[in-house]
């Protein structure tokens, strides 16, 4: 599906949005739920990835694909590892299938876990034979995506043992570390994370246990770019606000670090805690001629901030982005593509990106998408100032599937082409 964005003015509808369940804590929770069946979820992501990572763990077939959803992969290779007599194939996607996941493995097996590789080694699909897992100690690198991190915690508990994990070096992600921590508490998990080790002590079972879901702060990034691109704000009478409904203030999220982010971009958060609401209003700033943000932390918003830089016309340098080139896409890459496109002047490093100030944007570009969500609704934002093409648009669904209704709700022009 190819959609034209446009609008007629830089200016947004003041509008109120349901943004869908944090597609994070959901995926983490499922997990749990799947482990301890006394867990009940409320505002579940209606994501793809998640809906994939349900119907895999209902499934009775011996042959899983869970296709693009790397999540999916990554928790699922943990959790058929500790499933005593379990035995799966777990596959995916093309771009699956190239994505790496010995280092998971390799942490696995230290634990006792019984996995081969089907083709080619360190990468899926992969052979799990189910297995109860006696050893408890790990050592990993610091610096791999958390999500092999969270894959072993989720299990820990469940293990007749928990498990004590070193991580040596420099921690990165570490705020998703720290929410796979915080959701495990809250379902009555023991554990603490102290220097570089991190220690799960063993349940058996716990009482019921009911884990309301965030909205999803990496989807409200998008709305913060619009508001940053939107037209000045002309006085108190005439301005306009986005809400977004179901975010409070102490996240569990690490992507909540937007509204600090974006400050400096123009838009000021108000938390409306009764209302369990943001409030996302653009305000007069002078903005830095470039923008600099260390992102190791939030990783998944580098696309939006990039993309948000480039279309207010200033440089950009961020940093702590080697995570990227192993998504869905080599991410870094395909923003210097796309960017260039629209006439941006674009570096990448291994871990990097640096976009030059620019003083125009080209018109009806089509932006190619490289089956990643982020990359479509990174870039739509963008319909404040030049009209643009999305190929593929139909990929947001993997973590945000009312993603284009919510923008025509904001005053974008959406328009499918056939």
């Amino acid at each position: 599906m190819k959609l034209e964005l446009s609008r007629s003015s830089e200016e947004i509808t003041e509008a109120a949005l349901q943004i869908t369940g944090s597609k994070s804590e959901t995926n983490r929770l499922l997990i749990l739920q799947a482990l301890y069946p006394n867990v009940h979820i409320d505002n579940v992501s209606k994501s793809d990835d998640s809906e994939v990572l349900q119907k895999a763990l209902k499934s009775s077939d011996k042959i899983i694909d869970i296709h693009h959803a790397g999540t999916a992969m990554r928790f699922l290779t943990a959790y058929f590892s500790a499933k005593n007599d379990a035995e799966v194939i777990l596959t995916g996607s093309e771009r699956m299938q190239q994505r790496p996941i010995g280092v998971l493995v390799d942490a696995l097996r230290m634990v006792g876990a019984d996995i081969t590789y089907t083709k080619k080694s360190g990468f899926p699909p992969l052979k799990i034979k189910g297995k109860n897992l006696q050893k408890h100690k790990v050592t990993l690198k610091a610096g791999v995506s958390s999500q092999f991190i969270s894959a072993l915690l989720l299990i820990a508990p469940s293990l007749p043992n928990g498990l004590e994990l070193t991580l040596e070096g420099n921690v990165t992600s570490r705020p998703y570390i720290e929410m796979t921590l915080a959701l495990l508490k809250q379902v009555g998990v023991s554990g603490h994370f102290a220097e570089n080790t991190i220690t799960v002590h063993p349940l058996s079972a716990i009482q019921d246990a009911i884990v309301t879901v965030e909205s999803d702060w990496s989807s409200a990034s998008y709305f913060y770019s619009l508001v940053a691109l939107s037209g000045p704000p002309a006085g108190q009478a005439g301005k306009k606000t986005i809400q977004l409904q179901s975010y409070k203030t102490e996240s569990l999220q690490g992507d909540s670090a937007l509204v600090g982010l974006y400050k400096a971009l123009g838009v000021h958060t108000i938390y409306n805690p009764e209302a369990y609401s943001i409030t996302l209003e653009k305000k007069k700033t002078h903005l830095p001629s470039v923008y600099q943000a260390d992102l190791s932390n939030t990783p998944d918003i580098a696309q939006t901030i990039a993309v948000t830089c480039f279309g207010l016309g200033i440089g950009c340098k961020l940093t702590g982005l080697h995570t990227l080139k192993i998504k869905e896409t080599d991410r870094l890459l395909a923003l210097k593509i796309e960017l260039e496109k629209l006439g941006g002047v674009v570096s990448i490093s291994e871990d990097s990106l640096t976009i030059s100030p620019s003083k125009e944007i080209h018109q009806s570009v089509a932006i190619d998408t490289y089956n990643d969500h982020r990359m479509a609704m990174a870039f739509a934002p963008l319909a404040l100032k030049t009209s643009l093409i999305i190929n593929n648009a139909e990929v947001v669904s993997k973590s945000f599937p009312t993603f284009w209704e919510d923008m025509r709700k904001v005053g974008v022009q959406v328009q499918e082409i056939y």
